[in-house]
């Protein structure tokens, strides 16, 4: 299988740009001398794991978004393998005043098969507790005066030195389980610092004025735990981070409208850009984890079930990104939300037969999209089911089961020379071969599933240089622990943040579609190609207050200033 001879590109740096929500009342409008006959170019997709299946719509606290597995890229953690495992989708900034506790009726957890079975060896078991400190207030004068509970989560700034005026405290634990989840043997972790079995998990990021410096009191509730087994202590941190995934959904929900999958790498908006989620970020020891010296590759996957009283339901699953999304139909998808790699064998049809090539084929035929006619697809099994063979196959001989596939031995690649294409951009320490936050798994995806393992014979698309148009790298996250950013923060609210979109017609009344544009901070000026036809008109739309300063028609392009 050809992962290193496939496509390759270079990194790019990532543009400053503008995008538009489409919510202004009166839009701008000006004439060109011509108008462009945009070029409906696309394909679906959606967010990794962000409501992935009908019933975890309804339970988006079990809801995992993206699970990410790779060797620790952190200088001096070369003997180390970072999970990340990341929960409840589209946590807004300001989802107050409540914000966003995990379930403490729920069992969150990530398993490690080390021996190649499908099955768990290893599970890292969490549990949450929250706990209410109902501060009140005294209100009103001596002899009409009445003790109130306060109605917000905080009753003054916090600190990581103090955190007394915080009404409601998150706790957890984690307990390592050997063998089977349910019935293998199970011992506590504990902070290596003082034995405590009970860690803080920090409240999500209020804003600036609550919480004055939010990474050092993250930092403050970052642990060193002990690893029963292990005379090497890892770490582990839970809390809100900026969502890591990165896409262009765009209108892709409206009949995958206007975006362009053959287009710069660059040239969309990532839709998650305004959003967080709460990550479960363990580092361990790699001795800890590999069933021996001889047998460095892993698999791995999260899962959330929900605990009743008579029984534990899983309800939650992921380990390669987009499977449930863009692989498993419609009418299993909750199905194999609800169950284990061991049992993947009722969903092969959907590795070796995939929908999404033809659905992409039926859509874009005209510009030229060939599915792939190799049948069944065994390069999407390696991909996905058994792991690669030379890279990070581990299974035993007859064993199929989908989970992220890392090769402990393969050296950590820094940060700064890390190719977003993962292997087949020429850097086998990425997807798929585990996945890292700033690996580009949409790009990857599109142009794995349509053949960029296959011969053009085979795939007559495959070398295509599929895209989503959501630039994504390494560069966008930290190189050390946690990796993942600081979540957004509602507060203060930033009034120079203005969302723009340009809009294209051939009449003054429309209709009007967006097109693409970059926006160029330094010159306030945003650039489209040039429209084609005679006459049309463009529009601006806007969440703030905008005008237009200047039209200027280019060779090839319009630059608009933007004012």
């Amino acid at each position: 299988m050809g992962w290193q001879t496939g496509w390759k590109s270079g990194a790019r740096s990532r543009k400053a740009r503008n995008n538009l929500i489409l919510n202004m009342k009166i839009p701008t409008l000006f004439q060109c001398g011509a108008m462009a006959a945009v070029a409906a170019l696309s394909f679906p997709s959606q967010a990794s794991s962000h409501r992935e299946a009908p019933m975890i719509t309804q339970l988006p606290k079990l809801d995992s978004t993206d699970f990410y597995a790779f060797n620790s890229y952190e200088a001096g953690r070369s003997n180390f393998v970072t999970f990340v495992a990341c929960y409840q989708p589209f946590e807004a900034p300001y989802g107050g005043p409540n914000f966003f506790l995990m379930d403490p009726d729920a069992l969150y957890e990530i398993h490690i098969d080390n021996d190649g079975d499908a099955q768990e060896d290893l599970t890292f078991q969490f549990r949450f507790a929250s706990s209410r400190q109902d501060i009140a207030l005294p209100i009103g004068p001596p002899g009409n005066r009445r003790t109130n509970a306060i109605p917000l989560v905080q009753a003054g700034q916090i600190t990581s030195t103090n955190n007394s005026l915080l009404n409601v405290r998150e706790t957890y634990s984690v307990n390592l389980i050997r063998g089977n989840r349910r019935t293998g043997t199970g011992q506590p972790i504990s902070n290596a610092a003082n034995g405590s079995t009970t860690f803080t998990k920090p409240v999500d990021f209020i804003g600036n004025k609550t919480l004055p410096d939010y990474e050092s009191y993250v930092g403050s509730l970052t642990y060193s735990i002990n690893i029963p087994g292990s005379t090497t202590p890892g770490r582990v941190l839970v809390a809100q981070r900026k969502d890591p995934f990165v896409v262009n959904l765009g209108e892709t929900f409206d009949l995958v409208n206007l975006s362009n999958p053959l287009g710069a790498p660059d040239y969309a908006r990532d839709t998650l850009d305004d959003a967080n989620v709460t990550a479960i970020i363990l580092e361990l020891p790699k001795d800890a984890i590999v069933k021996n010296a001889a047998s460095p590759i892993i698999g791995a996957w999260t899962t959330a079930s929900k605990i009743t009283s008579t029984a534990t339901n899983q309800l939650s699953r992921l380990g390669m990104p987009l499977v449930n999304e863009l692989v498993i139909g419609l009418k299993d998808k909750d199905t194999f939300s609800a169950s284990e790699p061991k049992n993947d064998g009722q969903f092969a049809d959907y590795i070796t037969h995939p929908t999404l090539p033809a659905l992409i084929e039926l859509l874009f035929g005209g510009a030229g999209v060939k599915a792939p006619t190799k049948f069944p697809r065994e390069d999407l099994v390696a991909v996905f089911a058994t792991g690669v063979d030379g890279l990070n196959k581990n299974v035993q001989a007859g064993v199929i089961g989908e989970m992220i596939r890392l090769n402990t031995s393969i050296p950590a690649v820094p940060s700064s020379q890390q190719n977003q294409l993962g292997v087949i951009g020429g850097d086998v320490a990425g997807f798929p071969n585990g996945r890292r936050p700033g690996d580009d798994v949409v790009d990857i995806a599109l142009r794995v599933v349509m053949g960029a393992l296959l011969s053009t014979n085979d795939a007559p698309s495959g070398k295509l240089p599929f895209t989503d148009g959501a630039y994504l790298d390494a560069k966008m996250f930290a190189d050390k622990f946690p990796y993942l950013k600081a979540p957004l923060a509602s507060s203060p609210l930033d009034l120079n943040k203005i969302e723009i979109t340009l809009q294209s017609a051939r009449k003054v009344q429309g209709p009007f579609q967006s097109v693409p544009a970059k926006f160029d901070p330094a010159t306030s000026k945003l650039s489209a190609p040039k429209p084609d036809a005679a006459t049309g008109f463009f529009r601006l739309q806007s969440n703030g207050k905008v005008s237009l300063d200047s039209v200027a028609v280019g060779t090839d392009k319009v630059s608009i200033g933007v004012k």
